[in-house]
């Protein structure tokens, strides 16, 4: 009985095999990262509103007797709106702005130092300094993602309605992504 069992062949582990060893082992190694990166995506889609976000007072040295527009661009302020003024002081919704001292004081909104941390994920740049090892793990995580796409393909014998299934759901994913650059 031994003998017998000793001499059935094992299947060769063919490209399929090793596809699907890799796509579900990495898989389950970036389901972590998928989960901030989704969750810190959404945030920046919502970064324009008060969203996880609190009052931050600031006060700047300007020049002295700054125009509108070029107050707008020294605060970083996009939309600065002038109110009143009221002798040598400029009244703005964020705060004011003393024309003859050139001291601005203004309220801006800011995300909680844990999610902006949590959202610079998404902007990290090769470049930057101090960030090398975020850019090359960014990049990696990338790459994973995209052979995870690929190695889909991979998980069912071509043919099958599985498969069929999956080629007609990435068509209509392309075509979905396609459609959304254009509108």
């Amino acid at each position: 009985m031994a003998q017998e069992l000793s001499n059935i062949k094992k299947p060769a582990k063919n490209m399929r095999y090793y596809m699907r060893f890799l796509h579900n082992n990495i898989g389950f190694f970036i389901v972590g990262l998928v989960v901030i990166y989704s969750l810190s995506g959404i945030l920046q889609i919502y970064r324009d509103t008060d969203l996880l976000k609190h009052d931050v007072v600031n006060q700047k040295k300007l020049d002295v007797n700054l125009a509108p527009d070029k107050l707008k661009s020294a605060l970083k302020l996009r939309e600065l709106v002038v109110e009143k003024t009221e002798g040598t002081v400029v009244y703005f919704k964020e705060g004011n702005y003393n024309n003859a001292t050139g001291m601005a004081t203004y309220t801006t909104k800011e995300w909680y130092n844990w999610v902006l941390r949590f959202t610079e994920l998404h902007k990290t740049r090769s470049k930057e300094p101090g960030h090398s090892l975020a850019h090359y793990f960014t990049t990696i995580f990338g790459i994973l993602l995209l052979f995870m796409s690929v190695s889909a393909f991979w998980m069912f014998k071509p043919g099958t309605k599985l498969f069929s299934r999956g080629v007609y759901m990435t068509v209509a994913g392309i075509a979905a992504s396609i459609i959304l650059l254009f509108l």
